[in-house]
């Protein structure tokens, strides 16, 4: 590799989604196996997290969710485009169904977005640096628009833009997943230019679609950094400086019933995999290499 100085940003998203969660990403922080954290304002500990940001010093943005749970404008809960008939959110493939359908309404995408940022505010006494979508509705169609406006509205400058090097070359995501992840990427494609009218900026390099849970390991990430790094464009570091985002869902796995946005903690957040990325990301041979790649683990707030 170049001698590229690499500014890597490791965010544990769903800070705020239950204790044991939260514990799990202080955990790694300490640690120096995350950098920064993408706070979940409607999770069941949300409060906690933000209190925990501040005892650490944990630099922390939002995670603005769209698609589990409740909303947190009062207005929005009783009567609305963005909740099913059990009056929570449409969950993540019921989001994309109904939004496909012109089912939701954009103005409420907005006011929600708009009271996710006020209620950060109001939790950590700042606005968030970044801001970015639970399971990545702020790239989809209109969303991307209305995200992009709550962004310019209240000056915040990073988002995250999942298009991830060497995605395709990934043979071990299931078929089904890798769907998913293909739509995740064909809707970043169609938000680049959203996203840049309206001056907002991410880093050069994503990567953790194929990082996720049981297919993270040391090895794993040091490749998905090192080919990031090394198909760069030739135009990318005239600074000699690359700034990687690498998203991770470390914690102790949720016990239910706690946890959750309302409606209790899912699947995913009590999986053994949210325990296997903390102890991966954990492990010192990662944090050698970083060393000796000339990775400086960072946040946005200090780019």
């Amino acid at each position: 590799l170049r001698m590229l100085q690499v500014k890597l940003i490791i965010t544990g998203d769903d800070f705020g989604y239950c204790p044991r969660r939260n514990q799990g990403i202080v955990d790694c922080f300490l640690a120096g196996a995350v950098s920064n954290v993408s706070l979940l304002v409607n999770g069941s500990a949300a409060a906690d997290a933000a209190k925990l940001a501040r005892r650490y010093n944990i630099p922390i943005g939002l995670h603005a969710n769209l698609s589990e749970g409740s909303p947190v404008c009062e207005v929005l809960r009783t009567n609305s485009s963005l909740l099913n008939q059990d009056g929570f959110f449409h969950g993540k493939m019921g989001f994309r169904t109904a939004l496909s359908k012109g089912l939701l309404k954009m103005s409420e995408v907005k006011q929600e977005l708009k009271a996710q940022v006020e209620l950060f505010c109001e939790l950590t006494g700042h606005l968030p640096p970044h801001m970015d979508g639970h399971q990545h509705v702020h790239v989809l169609p209109e969303v991307r628009n209305v995200f992009a406006e709550v962004l310019e509205e209240y000056g915040i400058k990073y988002t995250r833009v999942p298009i991830e090097p060497g995605l395709h070359n990934c043979d071990w995501i299931p078929p089904s997943l890798m769907d998913f992840y293909l739509g995740v990427e064909e809707d970043s494609f169609n938000t680049v230019d959203v996203f840049t009218k309206h001056g907002i900026r991410w880093a050069d390099i994503y990567i953790g679609l194929s990082t996720m849970g049981r297919n993270m390991s040391v090895s794993s990430i040091q490749s998905a950094i090192d080919s990031a790094v090394l198909q760069l464009p030739a135009r990318a570091p005239q600074s000699g400086t690359v700034t990687i985002e690498l998203m991770v869902h470390p914690g102790y796995p949720s016990v239910p019933p706690v946890g959750g946005c309302g409606e209790g903690p899912d699947d995913f957040s009590q999986s053994w995999e949210r325990l296997h990325e903390l102890q991966t990301l954990m492990k010192p041979e990662l944090q050698s290499h970083y060393k000796s790649r000339n990775i400086q683990l960072c946040s946005f707030k200090d780019l």
